[in-house]
């Protein structure tokens, strides 16, 4: 007599078909484009059919998940490189150098982002099922966290509401609160919970970042970007560098280069025009700066971006 047994699917299975069904999701979604802002606030799409040059923009606050394909991202000195298998979570504005390393016509990298509302992350912690661990204090404001089957569903089940738009407004939140759920359950969610919790430390710092993001063209004295964080200097330091992987000076000095870098793009300015808008107060310091940052003096690197062979992803700015 012959007995039959049932094995369950493995779990790796079923990882590898949700990354596929997120992945035809996406490709359905964005069509041949680069990019695109879905109907659902803060949700956007990216297609890459090439591996691309490094390219140096601001991530905000938000979550991004690889379908099919690989990055690799510099945050100062900490490089994260993560594809299928890892997603990226930012939890602070961070300056970093962004590079596709795995994609092709055939297979190209698939990535959806979600940006982050802070307001909905302290709705989550405020429930008492959510106690995410407590963040070191020496942990930076990015990481990769792993990518499992309930995650890659709920991904799924968002941009699937963008075939059904009049769904969008009451199901997309709930689709939300459960991705960040997720987050804040895993080992990456205690960074989450520490900058969106009122008088931690870190939210301090997020405070302080949000500051020089807002007001990067003005003058930085480090005293009063510590009165604003309502903390000591030294203190503020150790917390700003922990998160970012940069001083307060270097944060600030990126953010210029990157936003001078865009108005000689996009607006045609020369390169003493742009320097003197973001704050600089000598056009050679700016040109001294500019070339060890993007690797060329600033008109030579804009004339480079508007060549035809210039790769679309380059002119990014922010994601």
């Amino acid at each position: 007599m012959k007995t039959s047994t049932t094995t369950s699917v493995p779990s790796l299975d079923k990882t590898s078909d949700g990354r596929a069904q997120l992945a035809r999701n996406i490709a359905f979604a964005i069509g041949t484009a680069e990019n695109r802002a879905t109907d659902i606030p803060g949700l956007t799409l990216h297609r890459r059919p090439a591996p691309t040059a490094p390219c140096s923009m601001t991530y905000e606050p938000s979550v991004t998940v690889i379908a099919q394909g690989r990055k690799r991202v510099e945050l100062g000195r900490t490089t994260f490189i993560y594809g299928e298998s890892r997603y990226l979570l930012t939890s602070a504005d961070l300056p970093i150098v962004s590079q596709i390393v795995e994609a092709s016509e055939e297979v190209p990298c698939l990535a959806i982002s979600l940006k982050l509302e802070m307001r909905m992350i302290r709705e989550l912690l405020s429930r008492e099922e959510i106690q995410p661990a407590e963040a070191p204090s020496d942990s930076p404001a990015m990481a990769t966290g792993e990518v499992t089957v309930e995650f890659l569903n709920a991904w799924c089940r968002l941009v699937d509401l963008l075939s059904t738009p009049q769904d969008i407004p009451f199901l997309s939140g709930l689709i939300q609160r459960e991705i960040i759920y997720r987050i804040l359950r895993s080992p990456e969610g205690a960074r989450l919970r520490a900058i969106a919790t009122l008088g931690d430390q870190s939210n301090r710092t997020a405070k302080a970042i949000a500051w020089i993001k807002t007001n990067y063209s003005k003058p930085l004295r480090v005293e009063d970007l510590a009165e604003i964080a309502g903390m000591g200097v030294s203190t503020l330091h150790h917390h700003f560098r922990a998160l970012t992987s940069m001083s307060p000076v270097q944060y600030q000095k990126q953010l210029r280069l990157q936003a001078a870098r865009g108005r000689m793009l996009v607006e045609g300015l020369d390169a003493a025009s742009a320097a003197f808008e973001v704050g600089y107060e000598s056009a050679s310091q700016f040109n001294r700066e500019y070339s060890r940052f993007f690797g060329q003096p600033p008109m030579r690197d804009i004339r480079t971006l508007r060549s035809p062979g210039a790769q679309p992803s380059e002119l990014v700015v922010h994601q």
